[in-house]
């Protein structure tokens, strides 16, 4: 059974990592709308998945990819006006481009209007159009249109555009004709192993590594820590000692009282799984892959984790109903058996929320937003097993309980710093949002300052400056009041901790990578005033000569596929790319080959291939890039970088958009690793 389950879940996870890399969340549907005889419609109508948007028209050149119309066929109609985006169109100031960007969520809908100039018309062509959402754009992407039909032409009209200009439909249908380059049916990669696809080798690299199985792994370590954290706070720490003393006496045994409470500690872990499995069968499992992108829920984490933050500072508690409670304790106390222990951990659950519900509820949004449907019950599992386990150990050992450490004012300290840190990682959501939203609230530099009073605040308050209102008194030996109380050991090296992470941050302000925190920093390119710039440029911008250059000096090649119009692009660019280590990496130890897949050069002959069944018309050089990277990697979201050997083969799994410096460079050295392995 293990192995079938474990088969499974191999399973889910290759699928989710393919659905991760290519994504197709726009559909769209042509039609031909006759306004009168002699005026004609062509509407183009997409449907957006949640999360992306659809560029508009209206983009100046240098932005994101705007939505144009280009036609290869054009008989017996002439263009009357530009296309027009006639969906809800929205508008936003893009500070990575430094322009004002126009573009449509949900649905998006386009118009070209032609007058029909002959009894009979044919027009053709395709609509190319662009989409972004949080964290990755896909390549300029074409939908095809051909409409034939007949009408009735004023000709009145016809006669006046003829005496004006006589030669103009003939010129044009000539001019389109002529320019029109030949189509030819061909497989890019016959005859060429560099194009080889090795769709199976990145999957089998990315499932060999188990990066996933070790995201999951930590999310268990991550709910392990809250567990333990939890055993440590006021309200838990004590019911500790009545409870397994509670089981000892009322069981006729030792053992019976180890068995009661064994099975109290299953309990609790039941409780808190299920609680994991609310989680996502509430949510689904769309909506957890799109919670770390999408702003509104992060705005919602951000004032949540502050509400936690502030009740563990002892500015309110958050309790449950104290007639809930009171109804499974009388519950419990009426039954017997299994059903009564089940009550008396269910208990436990409510009573201990006020200090368990704020760590549960940084948990949950912390592993919800990895994406993975599996974290929410993984780290309640985590949480639960270490929160139970103290009941079963001290019931089997009780002798252990005389060596507990009192209930006292550590467990304050305990909440204190946990309610600064619930504050400082609340910034971090509201940061998505910010990038989001564009408000520019949350630059690198403001997210660094907030976080550098933070943690000085909390050296502050382990060294004992600073108090908060359920800190309780210490008294002398007289049962006088300590006006200053001495500071344990302890808390002088956690004070001393806090206080360096404070003055790491410091140089954070003028553009020091600080790693430390690159993970949850605001990237590089929204901080104002940095010193000293890196920069990194690839050698090549074209796929076969990057590859026959890497061939000819014995070196392993990066891959980045991008585009002009990619945010997110820019965003890793000027975030990862910039620290010393990576761009040293990249530019010694790597040949460059940096792909545009919205290059809109065009190709000295189109190009036909055989994709998914259907002809796929290759028209510009960005076209045959993108073409590359799904038939070669089952991949077509930027940015996307991958490792080959100089024989084009994948040298470990693939990387998408992570501002993560320390894993980027992981990712970097991994393929050093396994390309040494290979000489």
């Amino acid at each position: 059974m293990k192995r079938i389950a474990s088969l499974i879940t191999l399973y889910i996870y290759i699928v989710a990592a393919a659905l991760a890399q290519f994504q197709n969340p726009v559909s769209f549907t042509t039609t031909q709308k006759k306004v009168s005889d002699d005026v004609l419609e062509v509407v183009f109508q997409g449907t957006i998945d949640a999360g992306w948007h659809v560029y508009g028209t209206d983009i100046a050149d240098g932005g994101p990819t705007r939505a144009e119309l280009t036609l290869e066929t054009q008989k017996g109609v002439k263009l009357d006006g530009k296309l027009r985006a006639t969906g809800k169109v929205q508008r936003q100031m893009d500070e990575m481009f430094g322009m004002e960007v126009s573009f449509m969520e949900g649905t998006a809908s386009f118009m070209q209007r032609f007058i029909i100039t002959e009894p009979e018309y044919e027009v053709g062509g395709y609509l190319t159009y662009g989409a972004c959402n949080d964290e990755n754009c896909i390549p300029p992407t074409n939908v095809e249109f051909s409409f034939k039909g007949e009408g009735k032409p004023q000709v009145v009209v016809i006669e006046k555009v003829e005496e004006a200009k006589p030669e103009e439909p003939v010129v044009l249908e000539d001019t389109v004709k002529a320019e029109e380059p030949a189509e030819e049916v061909v497989t890019l990669e016959e005859g060429n192993d560099l194009w080889a696809p090795v769709i199976d080798e990145l999957k089998a690299f990315e499932a060999g590594t188990q990066t996933k199985d070790r995201s999951l792994w930590g999310i268990f370590l991550l709910g392990v820590l809250g567990g333990l954290i939890a055993l440590l706070t006021p309200c838990v720490w004590p019911i500790i000692p009545m409870t397994v003393s509670f089981f000892l006496k009322r069981a006729d045994d030792k053992k019976k009282g180890i068995h009661d409470a064994i099975t109290y500690g299953i309990s609790i872990v039941v409780i808190y799984v299920l609680l994991g499995l609310l989680v996502t069968l509430i949510f689904g499992a769309s909506a957890l892959n799109a919670l770390s992108t999408n702003a509104i829920f992060n705005i919602f984490f951000f004032l949540m984790l502050l509400v936690f933050g502030a009740s563990f500072l002892g500015g309110f508690d958050i309790t449950l109903p104290s007639s809930w409670t009171n109804a499974v304790d009388r519950k419990s106390s009426s039954t017997t058996g299994l059903l009564s222990i089940f009550l008396m951990a269910f208990t436990l659950s409510l009573v201990s929320f006020s200090c368990t519900g704020p760590i549960i509820g940084f948990l949950l949004v912390e592993v919800s937003t990895t994406g993975s449907i599996l974290a929410p019950t993984i780290g309640m599992l985590g949480f639960a097993l270490a929160l139970a386990l103290p009941f079963t150990l001290f019931a089997m050992f009780p002798t252990w309980l005389k060596s507990m450490p009192k209930s006292g004012n550590w467990m304050n300290c305990i909440k204190v710093c946990l309610g600064l840190l619930e504050i400082a990682f609340a910034l971090k959501f509201f940061s998505v949002a910010d990038l989001a939203y564009g408000w520019h609230l949350m630059d690198r530099e403001v997210f660094l300052s907030l976080w550098i009073v933070i943690f000085a605040l909390m050296g502050a308050y382990l060294i004992g400056w600073i108090r908060f209102p359920h800190d309780e008194d210490e008294y002398d030996e007289m049962g006088e009041v300590i006006q200053r109380p001495r500071t344990s050991v302890t808390r002088f090296f956690l004070a001393l901790a806090a206080f360096s992470f404070a003055l790491y941050m410091i140089p954070g302000l003028w553009g020091a990578p600080c790693k430390a925190v690159s993970a949850f920093a605001p990237p590089m390119s929204t901080q104002d005033f940095r010193l000293g710039d890196a920069s990194v440029e690839a050698r090549f911008n074209d796929y076969d000569e990057g590859m026959a250059y890497a061939k000819a000096h014995g070196m392993p090649v990066m891959i980045d596929f991008t585009g002009y119009g990619c945010v997110n692009c820019r965003k890793m660019e000027a975030a990862v790319w910039t620290d010393p280590r990576v761009a040293q990496l990249m530019t010694e130890k790597y040949v460059l080959i940096t792909l545009y897949v919205d290059e809109k050069t065009p190709l000295p002959e189109k190009i036909t291939v055989q994709e998914s069944g259907q002809d796929v018309t290759l028209r510009t050089v960005g076209d045959r890039w993108s073409y590359l990277q799904r038939s070669k990697f089952g991949a077509n979201a930027q940015p996307f970088y991958v490792l080959l050997d100089n024989q084009g083969h994948p040298l470990t799994g693939s990387y998408s958009y992570n501002e993560n410096v320390q894993a980027y460079q992981n990712f970097l050295e991994a393929g050093l690793r396994q390309y040494s392995s290979r000489q």
